[in-house]
């Protein structure tokens, strides 16, 4: 059987939650096929936990598991949201490592953390999206400038984060250097956008067999000001899936969805969110490790579309696997 390592945790305040997808994805991993095991990733250690909860240091030279016979792996499941597993630090070192880990590869991984380059680029290929302004913590703060480009209301986020973490609506111009300081506590990079107002839906994208699926899209609705940290994961939003859209804008979403995907060179599992305008869809973000836990829009949308779980980590782990052949 391969043995595969569930990576989780992460150096980010999205290690909590990534703690809960790594719980789902080992419960969920076939137990005919692989051989799991949960590995924690943290800033001040590396470890494995075993059946009894004991805690074996990880070889960060090899991946290996020290007091195990050096234990190695056929492939990593990759469960980290945010840095290190989500902005394609840890997939370069596997990558040097020769050793398979699902989702894409480090340099899209890179490209889709980082909101301006994702935007940057999506633009290009005709992809609508919100007027922005890009500020990093060298440059000199001119609210003239900002305002005159994005407007009020505006979003301000930092450039290089998760689960809307460190993002403010800003309303009144008084407020807005606030909401920039806030932003630059998260990355010293930070992303100003224009408030869309629309129904915001949520698609989980993903490759199946050499086939890219789109799942059944979700509704967001927030008891919030927007979908921040608490809506998302304190029960503060209502999701509806299948989202009630018109026929015309549902299936628009679903082609430009797998226009993204397609664009952003990705593989494996995705969650996109965008805000439907004039029945246009406008790109917000993509996460390339979505949630797994089960509070989790993506498992949710599985089920609904009646797909198994365990029958895509699987996919995901074999597509890995072969992909590291090739290379």
């Amino acid at each position: 059987m391969k043995k595969i390592a569930v990576v989780m945790g992460g150096f980010s305040k999205e290690s909590m939650i990534s703690l809960k997808s790594g719980k789902v994805v080992y419960e969920n991993l076939c137990r005919k096929k692989f051989d799991p095991y949960r590995i924690y990733l943290f800033k001040d250690k590396w470890f494995m936990k075993d059946e009894k909860n004991q805690e074996y240091f990880i070889n960060k030279q090899d991946f290996t598991v020290s007091g195990m016979n050096h234990l190695k792996f056929d492939c990593v499941f990759n469960a980290i949201h945010g840095t290190p597993g989500e902005d394609g630090i840890l997939q370069a070192y596997f990558e040097l490592l020769r050793i398979p880990y699902t989702g894409c590869n480090f340099h899209h991984a890179n490209v889709t953390f980082n909101k301006k380059y994702c935007l940057t680029l999506l633009k290009y290929f005709g992809i609508n999206t919100a007027k922005s302004y890009f500020l990093n913590n060298n440059q000199v703060f001119c609210k003239k400038k900002i305002l005159n480009k994005v407007g009020l209301p505006c979003f301000v986020k930092p450039n290089r984060s998760g689960s809307s973490l460190g993002i403010s609506k800003v309303y009144e111009e008084k407020d807005l250097f606030n909401a920039v300081q806030k932003a630059f506590l998260e990355d010293e990079e930070i992303l100003i956008e224009s408030f869309l107002e629309g129904k915001e839906v949520s698609v989980g994208v993903f490759s199946f067999k050499n086939e890219i699926i789109v799942l059944p899209i979700t509704e967001i609705i927030s008891q919030n000001d927007f979908f921040d940290f608490e809506s998302k994961y304190s029960g503060k939003s209502q999701e509806i899936t299948p989202a009630k859209l018109f026929p015309s804008i549902e299936n628009k979403i679903r082609e430009i969805a797998k226009k993204v995907y397609n664009f952003l060179n990705l593989s494996g599992i995705t969650r996109a969110e965008y805000i439907i305008v004039n029945e246009e869809p406008f790109f917000l973000e993509i996460n390339t490790i979505p949630g797994l836990s089960e509070e989790s829009i993506f498992p949710k949308q599985l089920k609904i579309a009646g797909i198994s779980l365990s029958d895509v980590l699987t996919n995901s782990i074999y597509t890995s696997i072969d992909k590291i052949k090739i290379l």
